[in-house]
């Protein structure tokens, strides 16, 4: 069994798809070790064991709006675009989707998955409950009034139970628009980059760091805000455009600034089609919002060396939140996301130069994608990272939500490890 990306085949020693929560209960009762896949959509092992490996894809898919409330209750295992069509049909929305909807849902909570907006918190940003079984078996629901088991839950990395449901926030349904702007001068872009970031709901950079400008800049608008004339010397495209300049966009979403519903402009890729580039790998670094035309000036010293292991960067940001893991934990924030060509020898070689470089920017690595675990300072990185490693020690003291990736990251062996 492999991930997504083809780039890792899966230790488990057993694989098991319960068609209940009490099933996957009495799952995790009885393993040793395990730990829970969505859509494998990590590029790295975080959601790896050499346990058990249970499948949340086949746990009834339950999507339970609550239009009164502007909630809804769904099953960990569902993706956001099935979310998001059934949220549609009840005249509801979430606030932000991640440029692929094929994730799911508890996947991308646990890792701190996002799309962008400088106003936007992650999607974990959402979440007023999260049910989740405890290595006892045992199913749990947290809610914010539970505090720091809450905030410590939440983006949690599996380490803290296997996440069976959750209660997001909803809002009514919206209409956007999205354009594609090309050719923005580097130097106008850095030189005007809160405002740059700041022009519509969500902004995306997308280049390769070679040459005197931004390839392409995604703006996706609510549908009320006035189509921008331009932006610091970008011209705007006269035909849909994909990130990937010799790919076709018929799998991406409405361009030209057409309105449609938000579930059909959040995302950079339909639903009903292929993603992205198919094989390939990524990375992502989360840094403070201030430092962003700085760090990209950085990363722009590396980019003939970039260039030929690089499909595509990616330049979002993202409002902060309270989550403990979280990567934009009381920070507002640039993410600076890199779509790698399948050459994972010769990423994971330049990675430790990269990181070396965004270091002094205070960079935190998406959990979900190629880094280099030893070159971090965690405790450094996450204010509450101790108090982390010790709810994950009381609340599973053998270890078995742990595998070698967390025990590297959390520091210390689980008993059961050692």
């Amino acid at each position: 069994m492999k991930n997504w990306a083809g780039n890792l085949e899966y230790a488990s020693s057993a694989v098991h798809r319960p068609g209940s929560v009490d099933e996957l209960a009495a799952l995790v009762a009885a393993a040793p070790r395990v730990k829970a896949l969505g859509s494998r959509h990590s590029f790295n092992r975080v959601g790896d064991t050499e346990g058990l490996h249970i499948l949340l894809d086949g746990l009834p898919h339950s999507i339970e709006p609550d239009s009164e409330r502007q909630t809804v209750r769904v099953s960990g295992g569902v993706s956001y675009g099935e979310l998001c069509r059934a949220l549609e049909q009840s005249d509801l929305a979430i606030h932000n989707l991640a440029s692929l909807p094929h994730i799911s849902v508890a996947g991308a909570i646990q890792t701190g998955t996002h799309g962008s907006g400088v106003h936007n918190q992650s999607l974990a940003g959402e979440v007023q409950s999260i049910e989740l079984v405890r290595p006892s078996g045992e199913v749990r629901t947290l809610t914010r009034a539970d505090g720091d088991d809450f905030l410590a839950s939440v983006v949690g990395l599996g380490a803290l139970g296997v996440v069976t449901a959750v209660e997001l926030s909803t809002r009514p349904s919206f209409r956007m628009r999205q354009r594609v702007l090309e050719n923005l001068p580097w130097d106008a872009a850095l030189a005007n980059f809160d405002a740059l970031v700041s022009a519509a709901y969500s902004v995306s950079l997308f280049t390769t760091y070679v040459g005197d400008s931004v390839s392409q800049v995604w703006l996706k608008a609510l549908d009320g805000e006035p189509p921008l004339a331009g932006l610091f010397g970008a011209t705007a495209a006269t035909r849909p455009r994909h990130p990937l300049p010799d790919m076709s966009a018929e799998n991406c979403t409405q361009q030209l600034d057409e309105a449609g519903p938000w579930l059909d402009r959040l995302p950079h890729f339909r639903h009903e089609f292929t993603p992205s580039k198919g094989e390939e790998l990524q990375s992502e670094y989360i840094l403070p919002l201030e430092h962003a035309p700085a760090a990209i000036e950085a990363v722009r010293t590396l980019a003939d060396r970039l260039a030929p292991l690089l499909f595509i960067s990616e330049i979002r940001t993202g409002a902060a939140d309270e989550f403990w893991l979280s990567p934009f934990y009381r920070r507002q924030s640039v993410a600076l996301h890199f779509t790698w060509k399948p050459l994972q020898a010769d990423v994971e070689a330049l990675l430790p130069e990269l990181e070396d470089l965004l270091r002094p920017f205070g960079a935190r690595p998406h959990w979900g994608k190629l880094f280099t675990p030893s070159r971090f300072d965690w405790e450094q990185l996450y204010p509450r990272f101790a108090g982390f490693r010790s709810l994950a020690s009381a609340h599973d003291p053998e270890g078995k939500f742990r595998n070698v990736l967390l025990d590297g990251i959390l520091g210390v062996p689980a008993a059961s490890g050692r």
